[in-house]
């Protein structure tokens, strides 16, 4: 990718462990090439296992007083592009995404407000999704002559099923906050933004202070299973639960269960990546 990084607006929580994304910029937080090269640089450290939980919010309002979490693509830049270009940029953020969607973390993002095209494939690619009453959920792209290309079309049926995912990737249909929380898009509604960043950090924290190991095995587990019979879910269980036991954390919890029982942590040893 060429042209210049945006610096996002990440805070570090916990000693460092748990990292606060806010999205605050241009008008309705649109994605372009600069964002998409720092959320890469993101990804990159994410994946360095140095960081258990992200947490993603945005505070941007529009200028009529509309909060917003991303409105989507910033398609004003590709303005002169050719398809070449156009396809290469697309494939950059649907690899960027993808990786975001593996990261070894707890990704919880809190959505608050209005979330179309690449806001909605953000939240894809959270682990848990929590929504406070002005959330609103929608994916124009067919209306544009595309289809969602950021990871929309390939992950949105397998978390809502398939007819669910037709009728909001082909009729366009924007939804609110009931109605992504009964068709499972969501995961737990919130007063609003303020108290959804309070619930979200107060389950990161919960996962900081948990074996950065197993919570990464656990997760890769959860994710290579999906759609795989049951012995194959069983099989990739029994080799997460030799990593933690190989790798030491078995160990360790077992010498600190007192101190875990009375609520205090235990030293755990660093993170070893688990490949299922």
């Amino acid at each position: 990718m060429t042209g210049p990084t945006a610096t996002l607006d990440l805070r570090p929580e916990a000693d460092g462990r748990v990292l606060v994304l806010t999205l605050d910029h241009g008008k309705a937080n649109e994605i372009g090439q600069a964002w998409i090269a720092g959320l890469a640089s993101l990804v990159q450290r994410l994946e360095a296992g140095e960081v258990r939980a992200l947490v993603t919010r945005s505070v941007r309002v529009t200028a009529g007083g509309r909060p917003v979490f991303s409105a989507g693509a910033d398609v004003v830049e590709r303005r002169g592009w050719d398809d070449e270009r156009i396809l290469a940029h697309v494939g950059t953020q649907r690899a960027v995404m993808g990786r975001l969607a593996r990261a070894p973390v707890l990704h919880l993002c809190v959505v608050d407000g209005l979330a179309l095209g690449w806001g909605l494939e953000l939240c894809l690619c959270a682990d848990y999704l929590l929504v406070g009453p002005q959330a609103r959920f929608g994916l124009p792209e067919t209306g544009l002559g595309i289809v969602p290309g950021a990871g929309g079309t390939a992950r949105l049926a397998e978390r809502v099923g398939s007819g669910q995912a037709l009728r909001l990737g082909m009729a366009g249909e924007l939804i609110d906050a009931a109605e992504a929380l009964r068709i499972g898009l969501a995961h737990e509604a919130c007063d609003g933004g303020a108290a959804g960043l309070t619930r979200a950090l107060a389950l990161a924290r919960r996962v900081a202070d948990r074996s950065p190991t197993a919570v990464a095995a656990f997760k890769a587990a959860i994710l290579a299973g999906r759609g795989l019979p049951e012995d194959a879910r069983e099989a990739l269980e029994e080799r997460a639960y030799a990593h933690c036991v190989r790798s030491g954390e078995a160990a360790r919890g077992r010498a600190g269960f007192e101190a875990i029982r009375a609520g205090r942590t235990v030293d755990w040893g660093p993170w070893e990546p688990f490949e299922p």
